[in-house]
């Protein structure tokens, strides 16, 4: 069975799993879906826990092994394989498919990793263990999500928080929800159940956003362009090659108006979007690109990008990340149009 965070409680209420399989990139979730489940267990008997690291050269006999064999501590164990990668190889699989076939009622196998593609989903060991277990796939806490998150959080620490002090913190943690979880332990601290102004909050609180490649290219989708600054300032900030970003924008924008072409040809949106693995949680980001996102708009945006790439390995004398930004303004912005593209005599 395949669940999301927010209804792990309820599932582990229900009895545990012989198998779960946590896969995704955002840490705090990951940390507490796996500590929720270890307790549960812990809870119910299974008081040794065994750890392997795996990936396509790990030798899985090891695990193979452990798995048939009787512990000498406990009865009830608990089994945990950390991949490394998600690509295990044809050892890997076979051996996951052979514990899918010998699972034990004293044994709770749990596997998790980073967050899985179409492909590695798709494989047969992992659709087996996700039937016989529980598959919790973890995606970023973004927008109302994170909203929903911090309000339960302050909820929980009995925290007073004023109004205009959810969108400060959720705008400066946006991508960081361990950084996040800490500020509010330390506000509990400090405030305990007293009232917390927006003064009191920004006297404390420091900017530790994160984020990553993907949610710069879901942002502008969005056509969320305040955020595609702030996050192309982080990004620089910590050092990251515009190079990579440009590559990241380059290839979203030339599949959008691929997807454009289509859409005059009369290809229907659904069917674009299968035909381009575009997952459910995305598609709004598209619906809203292909909506106001001219084909000419991108057909300027990627000359744009190709005098920046330019420009970003060749001259010193321009900021790279600020020219990238004007390239992503153009995209829903008419009158950028008009401006010269030599960069470098303006």
């Amino acid at each position: 069975m395949k669940i999301y965070h927010n209804q792990l409680i309820n599932t582990l209420k229900q009895g545990i799993k012989p198998v779960w399989l946590v896969f995704g990139d955002e840490p705090w979730q990951k940390n507490d879906s796996l500590a929720q489940i270890k307790g549960h267990a812990q809870q119910q008997g299974f008081c040794e826990l065994i750890r392997f690291s795996g990936d396509d050269k790990f030798d899985w006999q090891q695990i193979l092994d452990e798995y048939q064999s009787l512990s000498l501590f406990a009865n009830q164990r608990i089994i945990e394989i950390e991949l490394t990668s998600n690509k295990i190889g044809d050892k890997g699989s076979k051996a996951m498919l052979s514990l899918s076939e010998n699972l034990h009622p004293d044994i709770i196998l749990i596997i998790h990793g980073a967050r899985l593609d179409t492909a590695s989903s798709n494989k047969k060991w992992f659709k087996t263990l996700t039937n016989k277990g529980c598959y919790l796939p973890l995606y970023d806490l973004e927008g109302k999500s994170l909203q929903h998150w911090l309000q339960a959080h302050a909820k929980q620490l009995s925290l007073t928080l004023d109004d205009a002090v959810f969108p400060l913190l959720t705008e400066l943690f946006a991508g960081n929800v361990l950084a996040l979880e800490q500020e509010l332990q330390k506000l509990a601290i400090l405030y305990g159940t007293n009232p917390i102004s927006l003064d009191n909050a920004q006297e404390l609180v420091i900017n530790q956003a994160k984020f990553n490649p993907f949610q710069l290219i879901d942002a502008l989708l969005s056509g969320d362009l305040n955020k595609v600054i702030r996050i192309l300032d982080q990004q620089q900030q910590e050092g990251v090659a515009v190079t990579q970003l440009i590559w990241f924008v380059h290839k979203e924008i030339k599949q959008l108006l691929a997807m454009q072409e289509l859409l005059a040809q009369q290809v229907s949106q659904h069917d674009i979007f299968k035909q381009y693995r575009i997952w459910d949680k995305r598609k709004p980001c598209y619906q809203h690109a292909l909506n106001n996102i001219s084909p000419s708009h991108i057909r300027t945006a990627l000359v744009r990008l190709a005098e920046v790439d330019l420009i970003s390995k060749t001259s010193s004398e321009f900021n790279p990340f600020i020219l990238l930004a004007d390239v992503c303004i153009s995209l829903y912005h008419d009158n950028t149009q008009q401006l010269s593209l030599a960069y470098e005599y303006h």
